[in-house]
């Protein structure tokens, strides 16, 4: 239950914070076109990130809903305005149908744009895993977001980390009957300070170009392992969406 409340209470992000990268690092600029920074009014103002898998979809976690959410795709600092940014609000946020808040099980989220995202060198679609394709434990797979880089330090710019995927051993032992290797992916090793954190919820765990996972919990401090939302357990739901409401 303890772990249950720290959970509750240190999850969602931070009014005003973008998220955390942990021991990582600057992206060079551009390097990763399918980011999405979201800005979400709930009603107070909270940040996520998210990744564009179709022109007229932006996928991310079911925690980042919002009355109004606002997207901009080809941002490197996010407080700038750079020409190369493209800002879209979302027509209709529709997270998992059997999103559970309360364990953040189901944690996926599809965002339908109000217009199509032109697609360019800094602006384009990532790839979504095969279905029944899982990440191996060891696998070095990487995250990116804005926001804190360490503790009281900002940054405006994208960074990124290289983490590695664990054995489910390790979150099961951390979270318990929190974590269910079925639908989530155990990442980040407990020996080193490197993570998401705070507002990087909704970013893409990304390995060999490909989405496998989506940044959903992890303690309060931030430390590794943490628990990532499986894609490829969701693909028919993600198609059928997709396609149930795609833009004419």
């Amino acid at each position: 239950m303890w772990l249950f409340l720290l959970l509750l209470a240190f999850l969602l992000p931070s009014r005003n914070k973008a998220g955390e990268i942990i021991g990582g690092h600057e992206a060079k600029p551009h390097s990763r076109p399918y980011m999405a920074f979201l800005r979400i009014q709930t009603p107070e103002t909270k940040t996520c990130g998210g990744f564009l898998v179709q022109k007229d979809f932006v996928m991310t976690a079911a925690h980042c809903w919002g009355n109004s959410i606002n997207v901009i795709l080809g941002a490197h600092n996010i407080k700038e305005k750079e020409k190369t940014q493209q800002h879209i609000p979302v027509r209709r946020a529709i997270p998992y149908k059997t999103y559970n808040n309360k364990n953040y099980s189901n944690d996926i989220m599809l965002l339908q744009l109000e217009r199509k995202a032109h697609l360019s060198m800094v602006v384009s679609i990532l790839s979504l895993p095969q279905k029944r394709v899982w990440v191996n434990p060891g696998q070095v797979c990487s995250v990116a977001g804005w926001g804190f880089i360490k503790v009281n330090k900002t940054t405006v710019k994208l960074h990124e980390v290289e983490l590695e995927v664990q054995k489910d051993e390790k979150c099961i032992s951390h979270y318990k009957n929190l974590y269910n290797n079925a639908t989530q992916i155990c990442v980040g090793d407990p020996k080193k300070s490197k993570s998401p954190f705070k507002g990087d919820s909704g970013g893409p765990l990304i390995c060999n170009n490909v989405a496998q996972g989506i940044v959903s919990f992890g303690n309060r401090e931030g430390k590794p392992p943490q628990v990532y939302t499986r894609i490829s357990s969701y693909l028919s739901w993600i198609k059928k969406t997709m396609r149930d409401f795609k833009l004419q």
